[in-house]
């Protein structure tokens, strides 16, 4: 159960003075599916998480503790090592920082409401209500907000709990629904221009749903995006840009980067006369060992990744 701490021990325990939830590691061991070895370990061995200590030394987590939490189990189920998880955070959180000109709470609690109107939607296969739910999702914020922070949220909290009794069907419906929706969505937004940007994703690293949202995400980009199947092999990328000629190629892989990825995408990009561009969480991961290379990292966020395409398509950003 949550400790509600009043304005004086938030005080002394140098919070913000206000009313917060706090809760105790038992809680949030329950509440991620974490345990609680395993958070203390990510205190003290690695410093990931910091939280809040009684006088008698007992831990409490507040809720942007438990969401860290969530996004560094997040990062480890990608197959990223717990040692460099704290280095991504702190290329984040920086980002994060600039939403507190609006109270975060306030953003947050919003989000929650929406998230939970479309697992209700999903819980009772409703698709009459969850298209009513995402059109108004979709009056209410912009894209990169409904997906990264609303919907994906949604169908990535199913997968991960795919194994428990009705949760895979649950995840099937909604990611069967949002690809049908992103690709309307494509299709609605793709004009044809002598400029295109190939999307597809590298190797098995990215399912569907994430490189049709990346290719939604570049379509702002005044270029037309072609995708290219699920299962595309790899040796034969070069192939296929030499017929279509695209002005980009954009991989997407939400992986942990392989040894010797970089070497595959320098000798890939060696072949092509375009662009090579990573995106999604790989392109972060990579982006040190990619650093001096023809090759581009455009990151995992909707809005950077439009910026950092115009920029590259304009030649006004170094790979």
């Amino acid at each position: 159960m949550p400790v509600l701490t009043d304005v004086g021990s938030a005080s002394q325990a140098g919070l913000p003075l206000q009313r917060e939830d706090l809760f105790p590691i038992r809680e949030v061991s329950r509440l991620t599916g974490i345990n609680p070895v395993t958070l203390r370990a990510w205190e003290r061995r690695y410093g990931l998480i910091q939280p809040t200590r009684t006088e008698s030394g007992h831990r409490l987590y507040s809720m942007a503790d438990i969401e860290k939490v969530r996004s560094i189990r997040g990062w480890i189920d990608r197959g990223v090592a717990v040692s460099k998880v704290g280095k991504i955070l702190a290329k984040t959180e920086p980002l994060q920082a600039l939403s507190h000109l609006i109270p975060n709470e306030l953003v947050q609690a919003d989000y929650i409401q929406w998230q939970q109107q479309v697992q209700a939607a999903v819980t009772a296969f409703d698709e009459v209500q969850l298209e009513h739910v995402y059109g108004q999702i979709f009056s209410s914020y912009p894209l990169t907000v409904v997906f990264q922070d609303i919907l994906l949220v949604v169908w990535k909290h199913l997968l991960q709990r795919h194994e428990t009794f009705g949760q895979a069907s649950e995840w099937l419906f909604l990611d069967g629904f949002l690809r049908s929706r992103v690709l309307q969505r494509l299709l609605l937004v793709r004009v044809m221009q002598p400029r295109q940007i190939i999307v597809c994703a590298l190797a098995d690293q990215a399912r569907e749903l994430e490189v049709l949202i990346t290719a939604l995400y570049l379509c702002s980009v005044d270029s037309a995006i072609q995708l290219l199947a699920i299962g595309q092999p790899f040796d034969e990328l070069a192939l296929v840009c030499q017929r279509i000629k695209p002005k980009a190629l954009v991989l997407v892989s939400n992986h942990a980067p392989a040894a010797e990825l970089p070497r595959r995408l320098n000798r890939l990009a060696i072949s092509l006369d375009c662009q090579l561009l990573l995106a999604g969480d790989a392109s972060d991961l990579a982006q040190e060992s990619l650093a001096g290379s023809s090759i581009g990292c455009l990151g995992n966020e909707g809005a950077v990744m439009r910026q950092r395409m115009k920029q590259f398509l304009a030649g006004n950003l170094d790979t």
